[in-house]
C-alpha cells in the first residue's frame, strides 16, 4: 500500500472506564508513525454520542483534545452510529479500525460486530471471541471442554438464585467452602468482586454482584500467585515472557488496580523456565480456544504452597497504555510499542483479507 494507511481510532464508550480509554487513546497516537499512518479520531461520550473528528496532523497535547465538543473547529458531531455507517462519513474512507475501548461495549463483541456489518477491518478478537471472553461463565464452560486448569467455580442466574437460594447457598458450602470470591459474570476492572468468609457475607455479596449483571459466578480461594501473558497473533499465536502482579490489596481489586498506585508488576516474573514455558503454552490454548485473533492477556493462579496452575480468565481488550502489562510483557520480549501497534494493524488487515476469500452467498438455480 503505497499511501498512508487509514485508521479509525474508537475511544471512550459508556463504560465505567471511559476515562482510561482516553488515556490508552493519548498513549497510542503519540506512539504511532504519522508517516505511515492517517489517524482519524472517533469519541463516544459517556452517553453513547459518537462525535468523529478530522484526520489529526499529528500527536496531541492531552485528552482535553480528543473529547472535541459537539460542532467544535475541526470535528462534527454525529448521532447514534452515523459516522460508522454514512457512505460519505470518516469510516467510509478508513482501512482499520482501532478500538481502545474496555468492558461493555468495548469488548464483549457488540462493537465487533458493528465492524462485521460496516465491513471495516478492526484490531483485536471478533463477535464470538469476544462475547465469551466477557462472559465468566461462558468463557470457563469453553476451558473446560478444552481440558485447561480451572479452580472450582458455581454459576447462577438472579431468577435461578430468587427460586432456589437455600439450595444454591449449601451447594456452594458444601462444594467450594469458605473463604470464595463473588464476580458479576460480565464486567470488567474487577468491579463488583468480594471475597467472602461467611454466609452471611455471602448473601451480600451475591446481592452487590447482582447491581452489576443478571448473572453471578462464585470461585474457590487459591493461595497462589497472579501471573500474567500476553498472547499476540491470528492462526499462529505468540507467547510473550510472564510477569507477575503483586497486589496491594488482599486481592487485585479495582482499588489496587487503579487508586492507590501500590501494586506492583513484576516482569520478567520469577518463575522457573519451565513454568514459564507451561504458562505461554496454556495461555496460547486459551487463546485458541475461545477462537481469538489479535491480541489478549491471559491471566493465571500459580498455587504458593505446590505450583499447581489454574487459568484465571482471558483478557480481550487488555489495558493498552505503555504502562499497563500487555504492552509491557511484549517490551520485555523484544517488541516495543510502536512496533506492537504496528503488528496489530497488520493481523486486522490480514485477518480480514482472509475473511474476504469465503463466499457467503451462493447462486441459487
Amino acid at each position: 500500500m503505497d499511501r498512508k494507511i487509514r485508521v479509525g481510532l474508537i475511544y471512550g464508550g459508556k463504560s465505567g472506564e471511559h476515562d482510561v480509554s482516553l488515556q490508552t487513546a493519548l498513549a497510542v497516537i503519540k506512539a504511532m508513525d504519522f508517516e505511515k499512518y492517517e489517524i482519524t479520531p472517533f469519541y463516544i461520550t459517556k452517553m453513547g454520542e459518537w462525535r468523529s473528528g478530522s484526520p489529526l496532523p499529528g500527536p496531541v497535547d492531552g485528552v482535553k483534545a480528543l473529547t472535541f465538543e459537539a460542532g467544535a473547529a475541526g470535528g462534527e458531531a454525529s448521532f447514534a452510529l452515523a459516522p460508522i455507517f454514512g457512505a460519505s462519513g470518516a469510516a467510509a474512507r478508513l482501512d482499520v479500525a482501532l478500538p481502545l475501548l474496555h468492558g461493555t461495549f468495548g469488548e464483549d463483541g457488540t462493537i465487533q460486530g458493528l465492524f462485521e456489518i460496516a465491513d471495516i477491518p478492526y484490531v483485536g478478537t471478533g463477535v464470538l471471541a469476544s462475547a465469551v471472553g466477557m462472559d465468566k461463565v461462558m468463557m470457563k464452560k469453553v476451558f473446560a471442554q478444552e481440558g485447561l486448569p480451572q479452580c472450582v467455580f458455581r454459576h447462577f442466574t438472579r431468577t435461578q438464585w430468587e427460586r432456589n437460594q437455600e439450595y444454591l447457598l449449601t451447594e456452594t458450602e458444601v462444594s467450594i467452602g469458605y473463604p470464595c470470591f463473588v464476580k458479576p459474570a460480565n464486567l470488567g476492572s474487577s468491579v463488583g468482586i468480594s471475597k467472602v468468609r461467611n454466609r452471611e457475607e455471602l448473601l451480600d455479596a451475591v446481592s452487590f454482584a447482582f447491581r452489576y449483571d443478571r448473572k453471578v459466578i462464585i470461585e474457590e480461594n487459591i493461595d497462589a500467585r497472579e501471573i500474567e501473558v500476553s498472547v499476540l497473533g491470528n492462526d499462529e499465536p505468540m507467547a510473550s515472557v510472564p510477569g507477575e502482579v503483586v497486589s496491594s490489596n488482599e486481592f487485585y481489586d479495582y482499588k489496587a488496580k487503579y487508586i492507590d498506585g501500590k501494586s506492583a508488576m513484576i516482569i520478567p516474573a520469577d518463575v522457573p523456565a519451565e513454568l514459564a514455558k507451561q504458562l505461554q503454552e496454556l495461555a496460547i490454548r486459551a487463546f485458541q480456544a475461545i477462537d481469538g485473533s489479535g491480541l489478549s492477556r491471559v491471566d493465571f493462579f500459580v498455587g504458593k504452597t505446590d505450583g499447581s496452575i489454574y487459568v484465571n480468565e482471558i483478557n480481550t481488550m487488555p489495558g493498552f497504555t505503555p504502562f499497563s502489562m500487555y504492552p509491557l510483557l511484549w517490551k520485555e520480549s523484544g517488541k516495543p510499542y510502536r512496533e506492537l501497534l504496528d503488528d496489530l494493524i497488520r493481523l486486522a488487515l490480514e485477518r480480514h483479507e482472509a475473511k474476504q476469500r469465503i463466499q457467503y452467498t451462493f447462486d441459487v438455480e
